[in-house]
């Protein structure tokens, strides 16, 4: 396995590191510009409950990318063709939402890794150029070790399936999204990203991560549930959101005025 220039998510996660993203919604580039600025490791751009669109996002990772960080997008539901085009913009990673079956996981390989692991069609001219490098034929070469897929696990189905997404090659880890999981658990009764039932889920996600020589990660609302799933295995944490920074920086600031 050879490293991208440019590329530092997979060699991150390869080395066993504790990796934090950034969660940007709001369809702002200098905004996740800021984020990857401050600090994180890597910034995901949330183009499936954010309000991103084709044209903000290649923006928005370049953004990412020339502020030093690692630029991530979460694609809409079931929109495999963003994948491959998120990627050709320079994404490092993708993460795909209710990834429910081992056929689901075998539809995101296809769009995001080259053959003979998926289908991923032929233009990373934007992030050849963003991240310097000189010939294509290394980005083909090493595209698939440097490019992070995220099968994010959210309801009952993906649970009972959940070896079978794990060892499906092309899949690098396993992501939590407690909201949703809480939802599914209660059959629409609850709203808990940290509800009982989700804890206990929790942990066999990262053992089926593990089990499979993948990594798992979490969606954290704060930087304290970042520290708490890390001491239990998730390697890759999204913590809170551009939003919730805005607010919380906001809020600081009126309560001071009172």
């Amino acid at each position: 396995m050879s490293s991208l220039p440019g590329f530092s998510l997979a060699a991150q996660l390869r080395a066993g590191k504790t990796v934090h993203t950034g969660w940007c919604g709001l369809p702002a580039p200098m905004v996740a510009e800021v984020v990857a600025r401050e600090g994180f490791a890597a910034v995901t751009l949330d183009a499936q409950h954010g309000m991103w669109d084709l044209a903000a996002l290649a923006i928005g990772i370049a953004s990412v990318r020339q502020a030093g960080s690692a630029p991530i997008v979460r694609v809409p539901l079931g929109d495999f063709a963003t994948v491959s085009r998120v990627l050709d913009f320079g994404a490092e990673g993708i993460i795909a939402p209710m990834i429910n079956t081992a056929a689901d996981a075998r539809a995101f390989v296809a769009a995001a890794k080259f053959p003979p692991i998926g289908e991923r069609s032929w233009g990373p001219h934007r992030a050849t150029m963003l991240a310097g490098i000189g010939d294509q034929k290394d980005y083909l070469a090493n595209g698939n070790d440097n490019i992070v897929t995220l099968a994010m696990i959210e309801t009952r189905t993906a649970l009972a399936n959940i070896d079978a997404i794990a060892s499906t090659p092309g899949i690098d880890g396993l992501f939590l999204g407690p909201s949703d999981l809480s939802i599914a658990l209660s059959d629409g009764q609850t709203l808990d990203p940290e509800s009982t039932a989700v804890e206990a889920e929790l942990d066999r996600i990262v053992a089926a991560a593990q089990k499979a020589g993948k990594v798992a990660g979490a969606y954290c609302a704060t930087a304290d549930r970042a520290l708490a799933v890390a001491k239990r295995g998730m390697r890759f944490c999204a913590i809170a959101s551009d939003m919730a920074f805005l607010r919380a920086g906001a809020r600081v600031q009126l309560d001071k005025l009172k």
